[in-house]
């Protein structure tokens, strides 16, 4: 059965996971310094800084934020 609920602003909230679209990555904006993730690299960017995860890519825990001249050297190598 498809059911909606309303949300606290009166618009419908999808209830059923058939209504949900597929590629659920597509709402999902990530930042990522694409030379530091050709590097094999996770590669994320925290934008209010602007510094760049050089962990491994899908490493596991918390980012590791470094500086753009420490990531620039990483994605030379």
């Amino acid at each position: 059965m498809n059911s909606q609920n309303q949300s606290a602003s009166g618009s419908p909230l999808q209830t059923n996971r058939e209504e949900a679209p597929e590629d659920q990555s597509s709402t999902h904006v990530t930042h990522v310094r694409e030379d530091v993730a050709m590097a094999g690299r996770c590669a994320n960017v925290h934008l209010p800084t602007g510094r760049t995860c050089t962990l491994p890519k899908r490493h596991p825990g918390s980012c590791n934020f470094v500086g753009p001249e420490d990531a620039e050297h990483v994605a030379k190598q």
